[in-house]
């Protein structure tokens, strides 16, 4: 449990880092790009303790990366709505189902 709780934390600042940007487009590309590698910082500080204890707890990198990919769908979908308001469209949730799928095969023995 405790990788998947990192994983939702470092998700959380990387959207931050790489999309929070958008809500500010006066500001100089140069400028995003330091304030996007500082928070990126503090995502690592999260992600890699994570990949460490999933893979303690008998998780494949393969696995650890689909999970990832997951949260950070989720994370993002929240994030879009919140903070970039945008929509969420049903193409979008057809498209998490099929990754859902993913996340079956991917687990299954």
């Amino acid at each position: 449990m405790r990788t998947i709780i990192l994983l939702f934390i470092s998700n959380t600042f990387m959207t931050f880092a790489w999309y929070g940007h958008l809500k500010h487009q006066d500001t100089a590309l140069w400028k995003v790009i330091l304030i996007s590698w500082g928070i990126a910082f503090f995502e690592y500080c999260f992600m890699v303790p994570a990949n460490r204890f999933g893979a303690q707890e008998g998780f494949s990198g393969f696995q650890l990366k689909t999970i990832q990919e997951v949260i950070t769908l989720t994370v993002f979908s929240i994030f879009a709505v919140t903070f970039l308001k945008e929509p969420l469209r049903w193409n979008y949730l057809v498209s998490f189902l099929f990754l859902i799928g993913a996340v079956y095969f991917m687990f299954k023995k």
